[in-house]
């Protein structure tokens, strides 16, 4: 005799869908980029991008990535040519993070294959479908981010981020 279990079938279960999505996305971005860096890598160098000279923590809490992790993806970037990581003379625990202009020019490098992941994503999607999908994932995101093991923060200056976890809507 068979015991019966009962369960949602795995097809239709929002955390493993939510796994195979990120798979895809990683398996294209892949594809797109190739080998120069990882998607990590890649959202690492958009933080410092968009927040010059911050600190290596800031920039875990920015890139939603724990510390240890930040770390070693700083490392590898500096190792890379495409960071400068500095000691902070207001802090000298701390590690002050800009780019190189080899980083700079590796974003504008990847520009292209971002925006063919974006389209290869999207491509079955109609413009409306794609809007509401990218809305229910940023509301998912946001109001789950406190259940994240390293949640997104806010930028340094005080400026909010898309996902913030101040002004929950």
């Amino acid at each position: 005799m068979t015991d019966s279990i009962l369960y949602e079938p795995l097809y239709v279960q929002p955390g493993h869908l939510l796994r195979r999505a990120q798979q895809i996305s990683a398996s294209i971005f892949h594809d797109e980029i190739g080998n120069l860096i990882t998607p990590m890598q890649y959202a690492v160098l958009c933080v410092v991008l968009d927040n010059p000279h911050v600190d290596q923590v800031s920039m875990a809490g920015l890139a939603a990535i724990d510390t240890s992790t930040a770390a070693s993806v700083a490392t590898r970037l500096e190792e890379k040519g495409l960071l400068l990581r500095e000691v902070d003379p207001a802090d000298r625990r701390q590690r002050r993070l800009s780019l190189t202009r080899a980083g700079r020019d590796l974003l504008v490098e990847v520009n292209g294959g971002i925006a063919r992941l974006h389209q290869r994503i999207f491509e079955k999607f109609s413009a409306q479908e794609e809007a509401q999908f990218m809305s229910l994932l940023e509301k998912l995101v946001h109001l789950n981010n406190h259940q994240s093991r390293a949640p997104l923060t806010v930028a340094p200056e005080g400026r909010e981020t898309a996902a913030s976890p101040s002004g929950q809507g």
